[in-house]
């Protein structure tokens, strides 16, 4: 099989990268090959709505099943690629088969990361990714008191809130000193331990895990380094992603299996007509102080299958979206938008104790970031602040009956 434009991957990125092709007119032969076999979903809900019961999968579709089909793009569902030769410009298949391309735009996303220690595999220990893990859970929730969530991530907190709404007893251990160290400030990460707490989590700082424990082929707890034994029916892991980069690294492309494969400013791999776009994709970000990241969001996937698109159809641009993020737990909303790596400042507005405030980041002066929990106003209009990079006084910062737009136009 020949296809003009091959894409590698079925999550948003992909996804967006077909929808894009063809409503820019793009007229040649287009695939979608997806190691899962279910038409491309949205991923965030996973942890949320879908594991509690709110939302059922028809509702989480990215696009209705006859949608692909009018548009003529090929979907590959069940299917791995198991080796790239960008010479060739061909996908080899796990199955065996081969698929010839013109472009390849390689979404693949990441995998899990696994506890590296034992009882890793066993029965009952999941991850949340994909919607057979999910359905996993879902179907061993009934039999489920006692929860284990290893790690204080976005994943692991999400699915701690969900856990305790569906009246399980929930304790949840992370490894740093505080939950959300990676992606929020101080101020942030004191909130959310607190209210996890309060909404009745055992939440435990700087534990480290030692093994799973096993009874008939199924977790029965979780032993910690100190030698600790937590009774648990069901362990679930967020620690993070490894980039599904192996086929492209094969192949010669620059990147690293920790870092991802590296792109330019236009999604170009090192390989000859191969893009790299979403929670794989290595790039220097403007927002980051030009320093290489991998984000893992929504808005990046999509927004850099916009700039892989408009290269493949000769209309270029360099990839310049500020990022955002966003997390629902309990009756929070978390919304984030530009990246606070190397803040040097920290402003707050609002009130914790109020449930409604937000974290504005600097760095030398200027607004790189907010976080805003239940401060959507302040998200919204926080979002030119960041793209200017405005230096404003931190106390006008700090002051949150000045709505942020009236700084702007200050």
């Amino acid at each position: 099989m020949h296809h003009d434009v091959l894409i590698v991957g079925g999550g948003h990125g992909g996804a967006q990268a077909a929808i894009a092709l063809r409503q820019r007119g793009f007229g040649g032969s287009l695939a979608i090959v997806s190691d899962e076999p279910e038409l491309p979903y949205e991923r965030p809900p996973l942890s949320k709505e879908y594991l509690a019961g709110d939302k059922p999968f028809e509702r989480i579709l990215i696009r209705q099943p006859n949608f692909w089909a009018e548009r003529g793009i090929d979907m590959l569902l069940g299917r791995r690629v198991e080796a790239v030769d960008g010479d060739a410009r061909t996908a080899t298949l796990a199955d065996g088969g081969a698929l010839n391309f013109g472009r390849l735009i390689w979404a693949a996303g990441g995998s899990p990361r696994r506890l590296p220690c034992a009882g890793s595999e066993l029965r009952g220990v999941h991850a949340v990714r994909s919607r057979a893990d999910v359905d996993r859970m879902i179907a061993e929730l009934p039999g489920v008191v006692r929860a284990v969530v290893i790690g204080g991530g976005y994943i692991g907190l999400e699915a701690a809130s969900v856990l305790r709404k569906l009246g399980k007893q929930v304790l949840l251990l992370e490894a740093l000193p505080r939950v959300l160290a990676r992606v929020a400030g101080e101020a942030v990460s004191d909130f959310y331990r607190d209210e996890h707490r309060a909404q009745g989590v055992d939440l435990r700082l700087g534990a480290a895990v030692d093994r799973i424990e096993e009874q008939d082929g199924a977790v029965a707890g979780v032993r910690l380094a100190d030698g600790e034994v937590i009774p648990a029916d069901m362990v679930i892991v967020g620690i993070g992603i490894a980039p599904s980069v192996g086929p492209l690294l094969a192949a010669g492309a620059e990147g690293s299996p920790a870092e991802g494969v590296r792109v330019d400013a236009r999604c170009r791999t090192s390989l000859a007509g191969v893009y790299a776009i979403g929670d794989c994709a290595n790039h220097a970000n403007a927002y980051a102080g030009r320093a290489r990241v991998r984000l893992e969001s929504v808005q990046n996937a999509n927004d850099q299958a916009v700039v892989a698109v408009r290269d493949i159809l000769g209309d270029p641009v360099d990839y310049h979206a500020v990022p955002w993020f966003w997390s629902n737990q309990y009756d929070l909303k978390l919304q984030t938008v530009g990246l606070s790596l190397g803040h040097d400042e920290v402003v707050v507005r609002g009130s914790p104790a109020a449930r409604s405030f937000s974290v504005v980041y600097l760095r030398d002066g200027g607004v790189v970031a907010l976080d805003c929990v239940n401060a959507v106003k302040d998200y919204v209009q926080g979002k030119a602040l960041v793209a200017g990079g405005l230096r404003l006084p931190p106390e006008r910062l700090a002051d949150a009956a000045t709505p942020l737009k009236a700084l702007l136009d200050g």
